[in-house]
């Protein structure tokens, strides 16, 4: 069959995502559901740039008020994946962490600096992000990370080179490199205000690989969300998940109670555990790094929800914290990261316990060797 004969055969993008608009958008009991493919034609389209930003933003918005279907989520991922400039890291294994892209507004994040520790015990990892996006529009692992000088706008093969180097075994890469198409998304989805399924979906994008297997951790605030992100990180490929009920939706934990995290190996089912930092030796008043009293507060003009402090001071403050928790000093974000970082060790195999695992991040941290990953 000749190339013409294959294209007449494609359906038409447009004519697809008109039809999906007339299914979808009907109301709250007559809107039907579509097909996967229908899904990842009509988000491919979207991402190709041949789909009107209203039809986009019905496309996404109608979805969300039905209530999107795993099919659909998949359809939509399908498109993102194909979308996504990847590289295979020449490591074995890749930690993947991807924390919510919509950043943080009532503590300090220490998760940017989660994969230097990682690296210093062995394990390449990489965490990914953007500058800023709705609905939080909070300090991302972007900021905090360029606030403390780490180049920020590597090239997914740049990153990949840089966990090959026994001397670094981590970075950080962002959606403006690793899937522009999506990326050029922002200003739509920002007129939309409201969440849409790429919120979901778009830390799952996969950007870079190991060459035998890859490992996916993040975190949610509400429980319907860890069998929706096993599945997508099942349908990514990714070989085991690592999902934490983290403070704001995060991978980190709370420092003073009890938690829960879900996980699955070697793409197989998922089931939740329990986590008590008591029992590895963490003793806490504060769930998370708290706010310094004298950073600078601002609001967007008009928005009742993305309140937050601002974003360059708290992302300096972030990074000074990040920084001497690398090089030994204890306190809240010592303490983040030796719970976080034991959580993934052990689901990775790498101890027999958490507290076991603990007792590795905090020799690493103790060394101060993983400053010198950063700096």
């Amino acid at each position: 069959m000749n190339q013409t004969a294959q294209d007449r055969q494609k359906p038409d993008p447009q004519k697809v995502m008109h039809s999906i608009i007339q299914r979808i958008a009907t109301g709250p009991e007559l809107s039907k559901d579509i097909s996967r493919e229908e899904a990842a034609i009509g988000m491919q389209a979207i991402l190709d740039g041949i789909i009107d930003p209203v039809q986009a933003a019905i496309f996404f918005i109608a979805l969300r008020m039905k209530r999107e279907t795993m099919d659909e989520f998949k359809g939509i991922h399908d498109a993102i994946l194909n979308s996504t400039l990847r590289v295979t890291a020449e490591v074995d294994e890749v930690v993947d962490i991807a924390d919510p892209y919509d950043g943080y507004n009532r503590c300090l994040p220490a998760s940017p600096f989660l994969p230097p520790l990682l690296a210093e015990l062995g394990v390449p990892a990489v965490n990914h992000g953007l500058e800023a996006v709705g609905p939080k529009y909070g300090v991302t692992a972007r900021h905090v990370l360029r606030a403390a000088g780490v180049n920020v706008d590597l090239t997914p093969a740049q990153a990949a080179a840089r966990l090959s180097d026994p001397a670094l075994g981590w970075a950080y890469v962002d959606m403006a490199q690793y899937c522009p198409r999506l990326h050029d998304l922002l200003p739509l989805r920002q007129r939309m205000i409201k969440r849409q399924a790429v919120t979901t979906i778009e830390t799952e994008a996969k950007p870079i690989v190991g060459r035998r297997r890859t490992h996916f951790v993040t975190g949610y605030v509400h429980k319907p969300y860890p069998p929706i992100y096993a599945q997508l990180a099942r349908h990514a490929g990714f070989d085991s998940a690592l999902i934490i009920r983290g403070v704001e939706g995060g991978v980190m934990p709370s420092l003073r109670q009890a938690g829960k995290y879900t996980a699955y190996q070697n793409h197989g089912e998922e089931a939740e555990f329990d986590i008590d930092p008591a029992a590895l030796g963490i003793s806490q008043t504060v769930r998370a790094v708290p706010l310094p009293d004298d950073l600078p507060k601002s609001e967007r003009a008009g928005d009742e929800v993305a309140i937050m402090v601002d974003v360059k001071a708290t992302a300096q403050a972030a990074a000074e914290a990040g920084l001497s928790a690398l090089a030994g000093n204890k306190g809240a974000t010592y303490d983040t990261l030796v719970l976080t970082a034991a959580l993934v060790l052990h689901h990775l195999g790498r101890a027999k316990s958490l507290p076991e695992a603990a007792d590795m991040a905090r020799t690493a941290l103790d060394s101060g060797k993983v400053l010198a990953r950063v700096k």
